[in-house]
Order: C-alpha cells, then sequence, then structure tokens
C-alpha cells in the first residue's frame, strides 16, 4: 500500500531523465510533436508505441525510458496541444474580451487536431503543465469579473466544453456539405404545416444569415459566461 501511495500519479511526477544512466537522446517535448504529428495525419487511433517509435526511427522499446505507457504518451499530447495556446497577454482589462479571445484559442486548437476532444473524453481530468498554466491564466482573467471561485471555475469548463461542441460542428458542417441545401430543406419541412412552432420561428427569424461561426460562438459566450458569473446579459 505504501507504494502505491508514494509512486509518481502522472508522467510529469517523475523527472525527465534519472540520476543515472547516459543522457536522453530525445525529451517528452519532440515525442510530443511526433505523436502530435501521427495523429494529425492518421487519427488518434494510429498513435501507438510501435508506430511511434517507427516515425522516430528507433525501437518501441526505447520510448519506455521516457513515457511509461500509451496512457502517459496521450497525456503528454493533450498538454503539448495547451502549450500552443498563447498565453502572453496581459490580463486586467475587460475581462469578457480577454476570456473570449482566449475560447477562441482553444476552439481553433480543437479545430486543428480534431481527436483532441475523443481524446479528453477517453482520459478524463489530467491536467498537465500547459493546461494548469492555461487554467491560472483563465482565472487571473477573471479576477476583476462578478462571481464566486466556484463559479468561475464553472465558467472556464463552460468555455472548453462550448470551444469542444463548435470544433466538432465545423468539422461536420465540412463533412457533410452545403449548410445552404440543409437550411432549405428545414425551411420546406417547416412549411408543410405539422410543425407550426418551427414554422413560427423560422418565419419571425427571416432568412438566415451566411454562417459565420465565430460571430455566433462569440456571440453565445459573451451571454453565457455573464449570466454564469451573476452579472445578466451585457
Amino acid at each position: 500500500m505504501a507504494d502505491r501511495e508514494t509512486r509518481p500519479t502522472t508522467v510529469w511526477s517523475r523527472p525527465e531523465r534519472g540520476a543515472r544512466g547516459p543522457a536522453p537522446e530525445r525529451s517528452r517535448t519532440q515525442i510530443a510533436a511526433a505523436a502530435l504529428a501521427l495523429a494529425d495525419a492518421e487519427g488518434l487511433a494510429a498513435v501507438s508505441m510501435r508506430a511511434l517509435a517507427q516515425r522516430l526511427g528507433t525501437g518501441p522499446a526505447s520510448l519506455y525510458r521516457y513515457v511509461g505507457s500509451r496512457d502517459e504518451l496521450l497525456d503528454l499530447m493533450a498538454d503539448a496541444v495547451a502549450g500552443e495556446l498563447d498565453l502572453s497577454g496581459a490580463t486586467g482589462g475587460d475581462w469578457l474580451d480577454d476570456l473570449v479571445g482566449l475560447a477562441l484559442q482553444s476552439r481553433d486548437a480543437h479545430v486543428r487536431h480534431p481527436w483532441l476532444a475523443d481524446l479528453n473524453d477517453r482520459r478524463g481530468e489530467v491536467l498537465g503543465p500547459h493546461a494548469i498554466d492555461y487554467l491560472d491564466h483563465a482565472l487571473g482573467i477573471l479576477v476583476p469579473a462578478p462571481g464566486t471561485a466556484g463559479q468561475k471555475l464553472e465558467a472556464i469548463g463552460l468555455l472548453g466544453g462550448l470551444a469542444v461542441l463548435f470544433a466538432r460542428r465545423e468539422a461536420a458542417a465540412t463533412a457533410t456539405g452545403d449548410p445552404a441545401a440543409r437550411a432549405a430543406h428545414l425551411a420546406a419541412v417547416a412549411a408543410e404545416g405539422r410543425h407550426p412552432h418551427l414554422l413560427a420561428a423560422l418565419t419571425e427569424a427571416g432568412a438566415p444569415p451566411p454562417a459565420d461561426r465565430d460571430a455566433l460562438f462569440v456571440r453565445l459566450l459573451r451571454r453565457l459566461l455573464p449570466a454564469m458569473l451573476g452579472q445578466g446579459e451585457p
């Protein structure tokens, strides 16, 4: 039992290299970057220790000097994506603008790496150093905002969830064809008269504007985030 309690719980709980033995030929950062490239090219299912070793021109056994398991490799990959976000901007301005900007970065990262949402669904809440930096930065943005610490953490969680949702919708829209054709089909079904509430809503709304996912994403965030923090709609 004592061994289990003292055993490192994440890949970051161990030093990157041992105190003895030869200097490592690669870093965890390099290994994670190669794994990201493999997942981007072939999907998450293609990422295995063997496939990654082939990509790096080494044997699978050598990778275990740096990463203890595929699960640890996935943790490194997720944190590497978190490291792509630019957190260098100063906080203390308009908290809502700053948080929306962070959300746009998060959504774009999920668009670049469409496998990321599935990876996070599988691995649960494993926060690496870059992810912790992101969380701390978001909380720093929210210092001047209203709301309790719990509400602010929930708002950051909502931000991440919406980033994933919109990235998935963008991928689905790309794969399923013309959005104007889908809108026309919905209008035709409503016009048949069997869905009066839908017909009334579409009639009141009028013709939909050209698809602008950025605008819709920002609009939802600017409505939802202040409401979650007890401020009401801006």
